[in-house]
């Protein structure tokens, strides 16, 4: 049912997404509870640089690739970067959402808003948009 190897690549990208979160979240709550930012704006900084640690996790370990990547790092920094601002807004809307309509602290909010669009979001566009392999790969690894 499942390949091996396309568990294994799930597998290293949530920890390469649990480094990236872990820096995100931390820097989150610093930027909110000891730099008194509102949690959306702290969102938005602890997420570009979560984003900037998952990036290089994934480009170098998770789907680094033998054969080669379809595009140039270039592109795949842009793409990357689509699916950040992407994620931070989901991310910033969902917990002001949990916060505001049902009176959830922003810390749980986050997290619960976070499992949703990491394996929904972020995951599927990062394997199969961002990191997308050469065929001459995908061919090989299949036989």
């Amino acid at each position: 049912m499942f390949r091996k190897k396309s568990v294994l690549t799930f597998l290293q990208a949530q920890v390469a997404a649990f480094l990236g979160g872990i820096t995100d979240y931390g820097l989150m709550i610093l930027l909110t509870e000891v730099f008194k930012l509102h949690f959306t704006f702290s969102i938005l900084i602890s997420g570009t640089v979560g984003a900037i640690v998952n990036f290089s996790i994934n480009r170098f370990w998770v789907f680094k690739n033998q054969s080669g990547y379809s595009s140039h790092i270039n592109s795949q920094l842009f793409r990357f970067a689509l699916v950040v601002l992407g994620s931070i807004s989901l991310k910033s809307f969902g917990t002001l959402i949990l916060q505001k309509s049902f009176q959830i602290d922003y810390r749980i909010g986050r997290l619960i808003t976070d499992s949703f669009v990491s394996y929904g979001f972020n995951y599927p566009l990062i394997k199969y948009w961002v990191f997308k392999t050469n065929q001459k790969q995908n061919v090989v690894e299949s036989n």
